[in-house]
């Protein structure tokens, strides 16, 4: 059984690049397609002797690496990968992958972080963030328009789907008017273990970018002089430093093995966005730290309030002022090893048997 992974872009390692690393643990010999390639951002992670790129590979090499320049591209770049002596090939989508032409008896299984989230429920957010006014917006609207009729007519190809979380089932199914299992992605929780000490410090790990709302974080710290560490970088890095009081410390990317040090002796883990699924605060639990969490999204799915943190339930700084109380108040009743044993339903073994399972059954149903 030949078996091939495809991942839309390797130029950043986040929580998609880790559901990707399982997928590529699980099938060693499996090439990675993927339309562009960042061998000094995630080579270590992703060698570059299993990655086959697209033809946009080149104008990203000698574009300074602005790969959103070529959006309008990346549909075709993908339909020219040629999968025809694979047997399963598995898409790790967040927008263009699921749209690769296999074989008719090719099984195409589509893990599917989310459809793609600008053309769709994020477009006018996208819009604002990267000030698409005036003459830019007379270009912007024809280019999605024609990224989500590509994207709905792309949606038929895979075999079947699989969602990161019921939050993004319902996108799918929104969307796209396809059905989906969820599998939740996979958190190495052995690699960390439980304390139930800390050293007087709250965590965010993250990119910073502005939906991620990392902002509204730094002005409730400003408000109660408590320690926040941010370990992320991301282009809101200057902003954010510039609005931050002395209490807030930015730590810049981190390499997985100190990202786990602070994550174990951290008080508490603070995620003030709406995420997909969100792997971090998972990986906090599984250090059994409560997590204070935006209660929208793919959180209300794996944090539980009262016994693994705490959730606020509007997106500004009086919200969360109250959830960070709450949190507070009921820190005597957290138990470490809870908390740990609640993060082990969403570990990498967990992960792999449901994939393993899920695959058995698409091929028990070809004749």
């Amino acid at each position: 059984m030949k078996v091939a992974i495809i991942h839309d872009f390797l130029v950043k390692l986040g929580g998609a690049e880790r559901v990707l690393k399982a997928l590529t643990d699980m099938y060693e010999d499996a090439p990675i397609y993927t339309l562009i390639y960042d061998e000094e951002k995630v080579g270590k992670v992703f060698p570059k002797d299993r990655i086959k790129t697209s033809f946009l590979q080149k104008y990203y090499d000698f574009s300074n690496k602005r790969h959103r320049f070529f959006v309008k591209k990346f549909p075709r770049a993908v339909e020219n990968f040629d999968f025809e002596e694979y047997d399963i090939v598995i898409s790790s989508n967040t927008a263009y992958s699921h749209g690769i032409i296999t074989p008719l008896d090719t099984i195409h299984l589509c893990y599917c972080h989310s459809p793609m989230r600008y053309a769709w429920d994020w477009a006018n957010e996208y819009r604002e963030e990267n000030n698409i006014r005036g003459v830019k917006l007379l270009l912007y609207a024809p280019l999605m328009k024609y990224l989500r009729e590509w994207d709905y007519l792309a949606s038929d190809r895979p075999t079947a789907y699989i969602a990161n979380s019921k939050n993004v089932q319902k996108r799918i199914k929104k969307y796209y008017r396809k059905d989906s299992d969820v599998i939740y992605p996979p958190v190495d929780v052995e690699k960390f273990r439980v304390s139930d000490k800390h050293s007087n410090y709250f965590l965010i790990v993250s990119t910073l970018t502005p939906y991620k709302k990392i902002d509204q974080a730094v002005q409730l710290f400003n408000k109660t002089g408590r320690r926040l560490v941010i370990v992320g970088d991301g282009p809101q890095r200057n902003y954010l430093e510039s609005i931050a009081c002395d209490n807030i410390e930015f730590l810049g990317f981190k390499e997985d093995e100190v990202v786990k040090e602070y994550l174990q002796n951290c008080r508490a883990f603070i995620f003030p966005g709406e995420e997909d699924f969100g792997i971090a605060p998972v990986e906090a639990m599984s250090c059994g730290k409560p997590v204070l969490a935006y209660a929208k999204g793919g959180l209300t799915e794996s944090v539980i309030s009262g016994k693994t943190g705490e959730f606020f339930f509007e997106p500004n700084v009086e919200s969360m002022e109250d959830g960070l109380a709450r949190l507070l108040y009921n820190e005597i009743f957290y138990r470490p090893h809870t908390i740990r044993r609640h993060a082990k339903n969403f570990s990498k073994d967990v992960f792999e048997k449901k994939i393993k399972q899920k695959i058995r059954k698409i091929k028990s149903k070809i004749p």
